[in-house]
Formats: structure tokens, sequence, C-alpha cells
């Protein structure tokens, strides 16, 4: 394992700890590759996937731009994909990534699209 990743898991654990999502108030987790950024919105308790996007799915429409701007049309698809599932409040699980550039992109897509957290 190479440094990055071994602080990332370090961070994420962490975060764990102290987050965990419940049947009123799921998990938004995020996770960023080079070529994408992956959203879903899990209840804990059950530990099942409610909702899910992703910037390579098929229901994704590509945004044209920077995967900036990727990442905000991917935060409004799980929040308009929550929001008709029921869900309106979610706890942020940044997943050991600091909240910059695609993850803050990501949460701020999100919190347009209606979620609240």
């Amino acid at each position: 394992m190479g440094a990055k990743l071994s602080r990332r898991d370090r961070i994420k654990k962490g975060i764990r700890k102290r987050l965990s999502g419940s049947t009123e108030r799921p998990r938004l987790s995020v996770y960023r590759s080079n070529k994408g950024i992956y959203a879903q919105i899990i209840d804990d308790l059950t530990g099942k996937t409610i909702v899910s996007a992703s910037s390579l799915s098929k229901d994704f429409v590509a945004a044209e731009g920077t995967k900036s701007d990727q990442s905000v049309a991917v935060g409004k698809l799980v929040a308009q994909k929550a929001i008709a599932a029921g869900i309106k409040d979610v706890v942020f699980d940044r997943n050991g990534y600091l909240y910059h550039g695609r993850v803050k992109s990501l949460a701020e897509g999100a919190r347009e699209g209606g979620l609240n957290f």
C-alpha cells in the first residue's frame, strides 16, 4: 500500500467511528477515482444501499466540462433520486478525502438538489 492510501484509510476509520447512517438520516458516501465520482446513500442499520449515482452510470447525462462540473451533476442526480425515495436529510461521509475540489462540488450539487446536511 502506498503512503497516501494508508493515510486515507486511517482518516476514513476515524470518520466512520463518529459517523453512522440511520433509517431517518442515512449516510451519503462519496468515492472518487481518477476517471469518475460515485455517491451512495446507505442505511447502516440494515447495511443496504438505498440510492446510488455515478458519473459513469448509464442514467447519468454526461455534463460537458471539467470533472468538478460532472461532480456537481452527480450530486444533483443523487439528490433527485433520494428525494424520489423519500429521503431529505443525510449525513455526509467524505470517505477520507479532503473536503475540497470534486468532493466539495458533489456536496454542493447535492445541497442544490435539495438534500440537507
